[in-house]
């Protein structure tokens, strides 16, 4: 073993180690290792940074725009509106339906996204029909992994294996060659879990109560005591608070007022404004106000500040649901939030989002000392802000999970009746990669075009939902496989591999790759697997004089196998809360499951892709 040899190693193991424990940041850690790669002498400036050119960071970074488009169409959440329907008082029926519409939206968009959006749906079935929230969260969450099987896009490890074969002078993989074996693994994930149905659910979930998708606004409201806080004030000609900032008047710190939003008239209607530190107050403004201090008051405050009580026609803020809206988000066990209060948290400056109640442990808490108040692991809040600004912490499940969207929100979808064009534009992609009419990337941003030109996303939508810390870790990631192919180290890792399982039989040599990748995955992202593991299949294949394909293939599908923990996907990471799970849970159904995808992968494998 060389000296340049060891020293991938070392960076290699230091880099696993940093991704084991998530300290630093992921995408932190693989520009540190990027940057290494170039100090220690292995790799040129030009080499390390040739990730950030890779067309499948591209093509990775365009569908998560096409993903957040299908949402601010309202497309996702009718595909969840129609499994209510049409999954009745069944359990099996839902189980199968939730599976298949999951599997089926996780194929063209972020399947960490799609499992956020049926969370809610999913608790709110399971309490209509008397089933534990915990029988349904995991096959929510094995879906969600096995969607990234079913097509190219799927998933950024599908994509990253595909560049693999690309930079070895290897075609492609088409748009549906992973379709084949990703119905087959859906179909026994399916089977699977309505065998075991019984089994899915710990003991902790019998006769939990979860959130219903069907609450309303007036719901969530008496959850968190609310009904009697909400007021619309509007400025008086004379109010002190004309012309100056909600910032300079601090309303909230110094009465309790929280302002949510103000309604301002315009020449052509009302405009309803997001809050910040810097909007100045007009006059004629209307206040929307939630009044988290319970001894101000009101009579004297409206005097004080020159407003006029206004009447609402429906309870809490109802009237303006179009623009308005409540929801409930749980904190997280790994949410960088935990130990920091409301405060803190700047959910106003930075998000445009109000918290306006807290419950712990099933209580809702006084309003008083709200701002003030410390997070913990399993604190829900209810927000108040734009639809557009609840939806954006929707990219934020690592320290958000949004738990509960009201049934206002169907009236509320920011681009709901540019459904049947973002329906358009993602067909004529799809159809475009399919025929390999124009480059994989190049249809992906032809989409993303066409969405922005029909209104579907906005530009700055379309920044928010790029997961720029994925596309970062696979920019700093990719330089190990041509460190590690420059130095030597993918042939003395085949070499080894070959030397466990000899040569006589690909399919033995398959099943160590498919246990190799689904180990590493255990410890750092599916992405960052992909990366390591792909060159090193493709060389096992040029030893054994077989195929590169189905190999390339294994890789791609075990990486998205990541049954075995609650840690080894974000997917896995978002139902533990719902479904009440331990550990335990998933690596006694996971690592079955995992060993009866790994057969399947090595019996049928070579009959679509001959060795």
């Amino acid at each position: 073993m060389t000296q340049d040899i060891l020293t991938v190693f070392l960076l290699l193991g230091a880099c696993i180690l940093a991704f084991t424990v998530n300290r630093p940041r992921m995408d932190a850690v693989a520009l540190l290792a990027l940057l290494a790669l170039v100090l220690t002498g292995i790799l040129t400036v030009d080499e390390a940074l040739a990730g950030f050119s890779e067309p499948s960071v591209v093509l990775i970074a365009a569908f998560f725009v096409i993903g957040e488009a299908l949402v601010r169409t309202g497309v996702a959440y009718r595909v969840g509106d129609w499994l209510v329907r049409r999954a009745g008082n069944s359990e099996p029926r839902l189980l199968v339906l939730l599976m298949l519409a999951v599997a089926g939206l996780g194929s063209v968009m972020s399947s960490t996204g799609v499992v956020a959006i049926f969370i809610p749906v999913t608790l709110g079935i399971a309490s209509r029909i008397g089933v534990p929230p915990g029988r349904l969260m995991m096959p929510l969450a094995f879906a969600g992994l096995m969607s990234g099987m079913l097509t190219l896009v799927g998933t950024p490890p599908n994509m990253v294996v595909n560049s693999e074969l690309a930079r070895a002078g290897q075609a492609g993989f088409g748009f549906f060659d992973f379709t084949p074996m990703g119905l087959i693994v859906l179909g026994l994930g399916i089977a699977y879990m309505l065998l075991l149905r019984q089994r899915i659910a710990p003991a902790s979930t019998e006769g939990a109560q979860p959130a219903s998708p069907q609450r309303r606004l007036r719901d969530l409201a008496r959850d968190y005591d609310l009904l009697e806080r909400g007021r619309r004030l509007q400025v008086k000609p004379g109010s002190p608070l004309i012309g100056r900032t909600l910032g300079d008047m601090q309303l909230r710190k110094l009465y309790g007022a929280n302002v949510l939003a103000i309604e301002r008239q315009r020449p052509l209607g009302r405009d309803m404004l997001s809050t910040s530190a810097n909007l100045e107050i007009a006059v004629a403004d209307v206040l929307l106000v939630d009044f988290i201090h319970p001894d101000l008051d009101l009579w004297c405050f409206c005097a004080d500040m020159g407003l006029q009580q206004l009447r609402f026609q429906q309870d809490y803020f109802a009237d303006t649901v179009r623009e308005l809206g409540l929801a409930e988000v749980l904190v997280p066990p790994d949410s960088a939030l935990i130990g920091k209060s409301i405060l803190e948290l700047r959910m106003r400056s930075q998000r445009g989002i109000n918290v306006v109640g807290l419950r712990r442990k099933g209580r809702a808490l006084s309003a008083a000392g709200l701002i003030e108040r410390k997070l913990r692991v399993g604190d829900t809040l209810l927000i108040a802000g734009t639809w557009k600004a609840i939806r954006a912490l929707t990219a934020e499940a690592h320290d958000f999970l949004v738990l509960t969207l009201p049934a206002e929100i169907a009236e509320a979808a920011p681009a709901a009746r540019r459904a049947p064009f973002a329906l358009i534009s993602l067909a004529l992609t799809v159809v475009l990669m399919i025929f390999g009419i124009v480059p994989n990337v190049v249809a992906a941003l032809i989409g993303c075009m066409l969405l922005g030109a029909f209104r579907c996303i906005d530009m700055d939508s379309a920044y928010r939902a790029i997961h720029w810390q994925s596309l970062l870790l696979i920019v700093g990631m990719l330089p190990f496989a041509l460190a590690l192919q420059k130095t030597g180290g993918i042939t003395l890792i085949v070499d080894a591999m070959l030397g466990v399982t000899g040569t006589a039989s690909p399919r033995m040599v398959l099943a160590s790759l498919f246990m190799l990748t689904a180990l590493v995955g255990l410890f750092i992202s599916n992405t960052a697997t992909a990366v390591l593991v792909a060159p090193v299949a493709l060389g096992l294949a040029q030893q054994l004089g077989v195929s590169p394909y189905p190999f390339a293939m294994t890789v791609a599908l075990a990486a998205s196998a990541a049954f075995m923990t609650p840690v080894s996907s974000p997917v896995n990471t978002l139902v533990i809360g719902p479904g009440r799970y331990r550990f335990i849970d998933f690596v006694r159904l996971g690592v079955p499951f995992t060993l009866l995808v790994m057969l399947a992968c090595v019996a049928l494998l070579p009959v679509f892709f001959a060795f």
